[in-house]
């Protein structure tokens, strides 16, 4: 009757736990997407900030070459009528688009013709052509500075016109009129994935990583006050259709472009930095509830401790076991490291017995040679013994430091070094079964890491031995090495049979192997190395057999 009691009384206070982690659950969702959301505004937020910072940057390299010229001797002569100058402007304005990346960059006299271009020696160059009409045009004679986002009257291709005028305000000579196309911009911010786009006054956008955006407004009611005929001559757009985004954006974070003290765009240009919550969100939420399901268990074990209280001798050994648990996880590394020298240790043998056995040969011709006199011969065959004892301790220097226990300092190294040093390791083995290896190249090698030589070393040895395992008798092994921004890539494929799907899912789990008699920790050992030394290891999928990328920091 006591025991059924106990028991309902459990049953009730299970129910009770469950109930208030639903809760707890619920709870904690509400305030991890609220949190998220904010984190992402706020990442967002910086984010719009440097991208603003760089467009600024941009464009006041630009603003800076039409002040310049309007000033410059050659060109007022140019606009005075000395038209014997305009050859040599024509390479000079050349040059400097080329240095600026300026799309063109050309003189107008008074009346908008065009005197001198950047584009002289295109097919659609602009000298000759009269762009009078241009806004641009028109306000730089009449104010002394004037900018216009448009297309271009041949190219059809959208771009910031910057101008200046040349002469002053009372008797105008023309105008220096340069354009910056935004391509390579617009295509950084589309490889970069991000959805960015620049509206002006109006809410129109102008600069976008979307081009089907472009000339589309934030809210087409505000563009209505535009002059639509200077809209359809500049943009080929007389009304704007509105921007439909991804119901995935929710919000976006946008910066105004300070034009203080600069001439670079029209007044009200603004940086839109679409944002999407939606991976912050899911991971928060994960994370919350985990914090619950963890909160829950702890609460689970109290129950079960208090439960277990008398059970004070079980209760010992399972945290003696718990302590051992964690020694032999601080020792894993090093018996793995072990273990694979148990396994390669008869090659080593082997390595090891030829030079032996060819220096006691050696030693016993030298022996009988000077005997006999021939010292030049008997000298010969001492070098030889030399060498043989050099490969000797080349070999056992190899396997005392892959043996050592414990961890060294990081330091710059070429990571030919590790790639030797498994090779060597491994080199019986890959001989008995007549594996080809392809290495990487002498200048691949020399590519200098931050590491630690053993560790690397051993990753690279557990890589080996699966691909030879995977490979047998005559099979191919490959080692490649390149450079990716400030990672150096070694990548270790082979033409075996390669992973399924569910393998690969599973491959870096504990205890998770496709060997008989493996015991699935040497990948896991493997990328917790690459991972401790700043790096990490992973596979990829292959159209034959395995392939793994290690990822170590250039140094």
């Amino acid at each position: 009757m006591d025991g059924t009691k106990r028991l309902h009384g459990w049953a009730i206070a299970g129910a009770a736990l469950l109930l208030c982690g639903l809760l707890a659950m619920m709870a904690v969702d509400r305030v991890m997407r609220s949190s998220a959301i904010d984190d992402a505004m706020a990442s967002a937020d910086g984010n719009a900030q440097i991208l603003a910072s760089g467009l600024q940057s941009e464009l006041q390299k630009f603003s800076l070459v039409p002040p310049v010229l309007a000033e410059d001797p050659d060109v007022i002569a140019l606009m005075k009528g000395d038209r014997s100058r305009a050859a040599i402007l024509n390479r000079r304005l050349a040059t400097l688009a080329e240095q600026t990346q300026a799309a063109v960059i050309y003189l107008l006299d008074a009346d908008g013709r065009t005197l001198s271009s950047s584009n002289h020696a295109s097919d659609d160059s602009f000298i000759g052509s009269v762009y009078g009409f241009r806004s641009y045009f028109r306000e730089a004679m009449a104010q002394g500075a004037a900018t216009q986002f448009a297309l271009g009257t041949v190219s059809r291709r959208p771009g910031l016109y910057i101008a200046r005028r040349i002469g002053n305000p009372g008797s105008p000579l023309g105008v220096v009129a340069l354009k910056v196309e935004f391509d390579a911009l617009e295509k950084s911010w589309r490889a970069s994935g991000r959805g960015v786009f620049v509206v002006d006054g109006s809410g129109v956008v102008l600069i976008t990583s979307n081009p089907d955006w472009r000339f589309h407004a934030l809210d087409p009611e505000a563009a209505t006050n535009r002059n639509r005929e200077e809209d359809l001559r500049a943009l080929g757009v007389a009304r704007f259709a509105p921007l439909e985004l991804s119901r995935r954006y929710k919000r976006t974070a946008s910066v105004p472009l300070d034009t203080t003290g600069h001439v670079v765009a029209p007044e009200g240009w603004t940086m839109h930095l679409l944002v999407d919550p939606s991976r912050y969100v899911g991971g928060a939420i994960s994370r919350g509830r985990l914090a619950v399901a963890l909160a829950m268990a702890v609460l689970v074990m109290l129950g079960a401790l208090a439960f277990y209280l008398r059970r004070r001798r079980e209760e010992a050994r399972e945290a003696d076991l718990a302590r051992r648990t964690d020694l032999l996880r601080q020792q894993l590394s090093q018996a793995n490291r072990l273990a694979t020298l148990g396994q390669i240790g008869a090659g080593i043998s082997h390595e090891i017995r030829q030079p032996v056995a060819a220096m006691r040969v050696f030693a016993e011709n030298g022996e009988k040679l000077v005997e006999t006199g021939e010292l030049d011969r008997a000298k010969g065959n001492f070098a030889q013994i030399s060498r043989l004892a050099d490969r000797i301790g080349t070999i056992t220097g190899e396997l005392l430091r892959f043996s050592r226990r414990g961890t060294r300092a990081q330091r710059a190294m070429p990571i030919g070094q590790a790639v030797d040093g498994a090779l060597l390791l491994l080199n019986d083995r890959i001989a008995g079964l007549d594996v080809e290896i392809a290495l990487p190249d002498a200048e691949a090698r020399a590519i200098e890491v931050v590491g630690e030589h053993v560790r690397l070393e051993q990753v690279l040895v557990n890589l080996l031995q699966n691909a030879l395992d995977a490979v047998g008798a005559s099979g191919r092994i490959a080692i490649e090495v390149a450079t990716r921004t400030d990672t150096c890539l070694v990548v270790v494929s082979d033409d075996g049979p390669g992973l399924d799907q569910a393998a690969m899912d599973r491959l870096f789990h504990p205890f998770a192997t496709t060997k008989e008699d493996g015991l699935g920790l040497g990948l896991v050992i493997s990328q917790e190395i690459m991972r401790d030394l700043g790096g990490d290891l992973r596979a990829e999928p292959s159209e034959s057999g395995a392939r793994f990328v290690m990822e170590v920091p250039l140094a």
